[in-house]
């Protein structure tokens, strides 16, 4: 085969950054815009209006979940196991939320009694609001490590609880991804509405997320610069060896979260990127640029997703309580004729859908008005 193990492991680590993206800036700003709804809008046709901005696109954003979920089981196995059995509460409480939005799409308009239609309106909230804390919360517990181990066997064991996941540094990375998604919906709101109340109630919002981002995720590099996380690969590390965490050395090393920074500078420009968006954001709901406040909000999902890969690497699931139990690209992926084949697949189907979703979009793009939709009843 044309490609060595190694080089195969790291292009799944880049896809897997990729699909990670491609879900926060898609499926993001539909999460955003849903967390918006209860305070932008304030009668029945307000929410309409703002619900139609994603009506037309959110179940087809939702591919992206999808293949990243996929992706991790086919090319990362040992993390799949592990994430997906210790933190099954959460991702359970995530796809409950996440459940209450396709039902909460259908049902809202099916009776005009006010009442109805207000309580699955909080349910699309919920939706939105839900996923957008806990993906940011499992960031934070990566980046604190699971309290998993393995044992001579390669059996994993967690050992960590529910309500153990919402450490303080886990709930500031859940508000990170709060506040960058509500963002994202903000940027969204002010391409797909008309001007008028809700738009402007919309850009208010932004203008606070912006700030929240760029004070959040400043607070959570500073965390990471001079707390107590990080972890660092101990001793040789054979990238194209055998898929086994028992041979990797590790150990818990403060600050370490930065240390690749220093070693290729030409990463910075992620932290940056992380910064800046949310500042172009500002600038752009300052001019009232729509083009410039969804690019602001773009470029902020980029950065802050980015740096954490980039800061990460080669780990993808640190342990807390046995290091040497920790999961990196070099020890966790699966068979080189496993990571080739899907890779073939992939250079074959991902252009396919990013050209298809492009077609969507730019079929179903253009503004939101109230008139358009109290006119006409095919609309949520």
């Amino acid at each position: 085969m044309p490609l060595d193990y190694e080089t195969l492991r790291v292009i799944w680590w880049a896809l897997m950054g990729v699909l990670l993206i491609g879900f926060a800036l898609s499926d993001g700003f539909d999460l955003g815009v849903a967390s918006l709804l209860p305070f932008v809008a304030r009668n029945d046709l307000e929410r309409r209006q703002v619900i139609n901005t994603v009506g037309a696109t959110w179940e087809g954003n939702q591919v992206w979940f999808i293949l990243g979920g996929g992706a991790i089981f086919a090319a990362w196995p040992y993390v799949y196991a592990i994430s997906f059995s210790g933190f099954y509460l959460a991702m359970f409480l995530v796809l409950a939320a996440l459940i209450l939005r396709p039902v909460g799409f259908k049902y809202r308009s099916k009776r005009p009694d006010p009442g109805w239609r207000a309580r699955w309106d909080w349910a699309l909230f919920v939706g939105g609001f839900v996923p957008a804390l806990v993906f940011g919360v499992a960031v934070g517990n990566v980046l604190t490590g699971a309290p998993f181990r393995l044992d001579d066997t390669m059996r994993a064991f967690y050992e960590g609880s529910f309500l153990g996941l919402f450490s303080p540094f886990a709930l500031l990375a859940g508000l990170v991804s709060v506040a960058m998604l509500v963002l994202h919906g903000a940027g969204w709101l002010a391409m797909k509405l008309e001007p008028g109340p809700v738009r402007a109630r919309a850009m208010r919002f932004g203008t606070w997320a912006a700030m929240a981002v760029i004070v959040l995720y400043a607070a959570g590099g500073m965390w990471l610069a001079y707390g107590d996380l990080g972890f660092a690969i101990a001793g040789a590390v054979d990238a194209a060896g055998p898929s086994n965490p028992r041979l990797t050395g590790t150990v818990l090393s403060a600050g370490a979260w930065l240390n690749n920074y220093a070693s290729y500078p030409a990463l910075m420009v992620l932290p940056l990127l992380g910064l800046m968006g949310p500042v172009i954001a500002l600038i752009g709901i300052k001019r009232r640029n729509d083009g410039l406040i969804f690019a602001g909000s773009s470029a902020a999902n980029v950065g802050i997703i980015g740096s954490v890969g980039a800061s990460m690497f080669p780990f993808i699931l640190p342990s807390s309580i046995d290091p040497q139990s920790s999961l990196t690209v070099w020890n966790a992926s699966s068979s080189h004729l496993t990571l080739f084949v899907m890779l073939i697949v992939t250079a074959v189907f991902l252009p396919l859908v990013l050209l298809y979703t492009a077609w969507a979009y730019k079929v179903m793009f253009g503004r939101v008005s109230e008139e358009e939709v109290s006119l006409n009843p095919d609309f949520y």
